[in-house]
């Protein structure tokens, strides 16, 4: 009887320590590893039509490159500084050497201001779709997604959120959906990284942001900012997605675009695009044996950070470029046209 009753007392002691170790894994479990259904996307509107938008002010200082429209409302044109604009004929647009795309201000001639002032309103009403999004999970990792994956769903935070060197790693398919709820402010640390996986596409990540956003220099950005106040975009940061504040966007030779509006794929690099030689020295000649014509060539540094912007004016064959400027290094070569990009890796000597 002593012995089957300390058999018992040992078999229920065996038990608690499975049960203990199965709740101590479930608790350390990342909650970003839960399979989620994909929420719904955020509506736009025709602020979707921007990749900067603002209400007070749009601001640039050093070489900056933008594909797609910029704009501001209610504020006018004389709230966008830096960019050198070129008013068109019509009145109802300006044009910049250092934007593919067009500039867009409450005082230009109608339809414009209409124009702007339904912009203005889609964006603030994304805004507050985003902000009521039930959230899948509330606090993770209390803020700080330096290094972590996160997997589809609506996230919300009641502090900030920061993003050091470290990155963070956005995983899923091409069709679903991301929706950061954030009560203060987005902090993306300098040469932080945001990497996609999986087939994940910036134009479905949204950040609704109630403070500021901070893009530190040399980061790499990915996704939609919905952001209550100002959005900062520090030196040499490059972005892929949308700036959509209520209030100002600062920029500082930044590299600004969203692929996703220009429809831009990526092509074979072995299969009709191809650069020579490499390495180079004074000339690098872009050999184009696609059937489609190349508008623009962007070169960054090894950091990430824009270098130059060079117009191919439509080219279908090859073109000799000359770099004879450019100090010795690494570089990465993005080339832009009908819908298409490549990027490729190159040495000048």
């Amino acid at each position: 009887m002593k012995i089957s009753t300390q058999k018992s007392k040992k078999a229920l002691i065996n038990m608690k320590c499975v049960l203990g170790t199965a709740l101590t894994i479930a608790l350390i479990m990342p909650t970003s590893a839960v399979s989620q259904t994909s929420p719904a996307t955020v509506n736009l509107g025709t602020s979707g039509s921007f990749v900067v938008l603002a209400k007070s002010g749009i601001s640039n200082t050093g070489t900056t490159s933008i594909i797609g429209d910029i704009g501001v409302s209610p504020n006018n044109a004389s709230s966008i500084t830096g960019f050198g604009l070129i008013a068109d004929a019509s009145g109802q647009f300006a044009t910049s050497s250092i934007i593919t795309g067009r500039v867009y201000a409450s005082n230009y001639a109608p339809p414009t201001p209409a124009k702007m002032t339904a912009a203005v309103s889609d964006m603030q009403t994304a805004y507050t779709d985003a902000a009521g999004r039930a959230p899948n999970f509330t606090e993770l990792y209390t803020g700080n997604l330096t290094g972590k994956t996160l997997t589809t769903g609506v996230y919300k935070w009641s502090t900030g959120v920061l993003i050091s060197a470290g990155g963070l790693t956005i995983s899923g398919s091409a069709t679903d959906i991301w929706i950061f709820e954030i009560a203060q402010d987005l902090t993306v640390a300098n040469g932080a990284t945001i990497t996609l996986s999986g087939g994940a596409k910036s134009s479905n990540i949204f950040w609704q942001v109630a403070g500021q956003t901070n893009l530190g220099t040399t980061s790499s950005f990915k996704g939609i900012i919905l952001c209550q106040t100002m959005i900062n975009i520090l030196t040499g940061a490059a972005f892929d997605g949308r700036a959509l504040a209520q209030t100002a966007v600062t920029l500082d030779g930044n590299s600004i675009n969203n692929n996703s509006t220009l429809g831009l794929a990526d092509l074979d690099l072995e299969n009709g695009i191809s650069m020579y030689p490499n390495p180079a020295q004074n000339y690098v000649t872009i050999k184009n044996s696609n059937n489609i014509k190349l508008n623009v060539l962007i070169i960054y540094d090894v950091y990430g950070r824009l270098i130059n912007t060079i117009e191919l004016r439509d080219m279908q064959q090859e073109k000799t470029i000359d770099v004879s400027n450019l100090p010795s290094g690494i570089y990465m070569l993005q080339i832009q046209g009908e819908g298409a990009r490549t990027t490729k890796r190159w040495i000048k000597n």
